[in-house]
């Protein structure tokens, strides 16, 4: 999942901090699994502090200009240390 991150602009449709919660819901009860990246922010991780989050370095860039450097979260709905995550 890719919803729209927090506390960013640029999303024609309303996004609040409720759907992100709503969210969190969703993956306890889920069958089958999912990975959300989202932006890191303090918000994000305590809405979603009871699932295994890894964070990575991304630099967003628009047009092939320089771009800024920022953090994500990757937030999988599974124990990973019990089943890695992987392609196959």
């Amino acid at each position: 999942m890719n919803p729209p991150y927090w506390q960013t602009e640029g999303y024609r449709l309303p996004f609040g901090i409720e759907q992100y919660e709503e969210m969190a819901c969703m993956l306890a009860n889920l069958k089958g699994k999912a990975i959300i990246s989202l932006n890191d922010h303090p918000d994000i991780r305590r809405i979603f502090a009871d699932y295994h989050i890894e964070t990575t370095d991304i630099r967003y860039t628009v047009g092939g200009g320089k771009g800024s450097d920022a953090k994500e979260v990757l937030i999988f709905s599974w124990d990973v240390d019990e089943e890695p995550a992987g392609l196959f």
